[in-house]
């Protein structure tokens, strides 16, 4: 049996394999609700044979969607439609998992295919966005956005947890908050985005409190045998990367204490202008670091979509999982073509039957 198709446990969870479906998000919702787009999507994703699938980027509040066209958690009525999406992935053998976030100053854009911008002032569709300062992000995303008070803060800590119960009740046994990618909580602990004089700015400690707070305040309501994980930017490629490394591994550090079970390395991208090496599981090495310095199991997605790299960096321990995106929208059965790839004894066990009966008995007579 290859690494990559080993089981993974974690809290009261097991994965059937190490292949994870990152949060991709689909800006097909409607006022935050999903609909058939949504339940057909993850549903084939789910039946492909990942051993766990991530919920795209779900809004705690109207005002944290990247999109208008993103999913949302802000109101009792969206978990319906929610919970079907659950049992659908559950049913598909995978296990169920969602990611909650606030987009801060890259909220109120356009969808990537219509853009990818910030809607212009004065234009219905659109609204004021917040982050700890009043920074724009800049390049396509201009709007300056409005700083948060010590009221906003409080108002989204605890538009997170409600998300969060939510979440849980409609059927999702793993939480990823979403604290990357120049959303708001990664702008919190960026020197790039926060330059409040208040206990939520300056040193990293002060800088790293929101996203603390948030954590704790998620782990009151999130059911202790289930993980609660953070996707989270460590690195900026900014030419400060050992500085900003050492910040955050600290900082996961501290998550660990407070009740987090494993952490989604990733990118800060606070800022447009960065040196990222783009290549082949580039991030291996640091998410390999953050495992090792931390002592927390650790995952992470861009460029690890060839079976041969996914199972290599988690034979080698420097993931857990890997987040399988692209690939996976590409060919929802890329599990079964990983292990064909990696050599394993009937590849098909990892398909639902109705679609392993055929190709096993095609590959018999082939």
């Amino acid at each position: 049996m290859s690494a990559l198709f080993t089981e993974f446990a974690l809290k009261d969870v097991t994965l059937r394999n190490r292949i994870a479906v990152p949060p991709m998000c689909q800006y097909s919702a409607v006022d935050g609700y999903t609909n058939d787009w949504h339940l057909a999507h993850y549903t084939s994703i789910a039946r492909g044979g990942a051993g766990l699938v991530i919920v795209e980027a779900t809004a705690v509040s109207p005002e944290g969607r990247i999109t208008p066209g993103c999913t949302g958690l802000w109101e009792d009525g969206q978990a319906e439609g929610m919970a079907r999406i659950a049992a659908a992935i559950k049913a598909g053998g995978a296990v169920p998992g969602i990611q909650i976030a606030h987009a801060g100053r890259k909220a109120s854009a356009n969808r990537p295919w219509e853009g990818d911008d910030h809607i212009v002032d004065g234009d219905p569709r659109g609204w004021q966005t917040i982050a700890p300062s009043a920074i724009a992000f800049g390049a396509n995303l201009p709007k300056v956005p409005q700083a948060m008070t010590l009221a906003d803060i409080e108002r989204v800590k605890a538009d997170f947890v409600q998300a969060a119960r939510r979440a849980r009740e409609a059927g999702f046994e793993w939480l990823e908050l979403h604290f990357a990618h120049g959303y708001l909580a990664q702008s919190f602990f960026s020197a790039h985005s926060n330059q409040r004089d208040d206990i939520y700015g300056g040193n990293a400690d002060n800088r790293g409190r929101f996203l603390l707070e948030t954590l704790a305040a998620v782990r009151e309501v999130w059911p202790e045998n289930l993980p609660l994980t953070a996707r989270f930017g460590v690195i900026e490629y900014d030419g400060r990367d050992e500085e900003t490394l050492l910040e955050s591994i600290a900082l996961t550090q501290k998550m660990k204490a407070g009740g987090l079970d494993l952490l989604n390395v990733s990118v800060g991208f606070t800022i447009p202008k960065t040196a990222i090496p783009w290549g082949p599981a580039f991030l291996a090495p640091i998410a390999e670091r953050v495992r090792r310095e931390a002592g927390l199991p650790v995952a992470a997605s861009w460029g690890i979509d060839s079976p041969t790299i996914a199972n290599r960096v988690v034979a080698d321990g420097q993931m857990d999982l890997v987040m399988v995106g692209r690939a996976l929208l590409a060919d929802p059965h890329y599990p079964y073509r990983a292990a064909k790839d990696l050599g394993l004894d009937r590849p098909s066990w990892v398909l639902p039957a109705p679609y392993a009966h055929w190709l096993e008995r095609y590959a018999m007579q082939a």
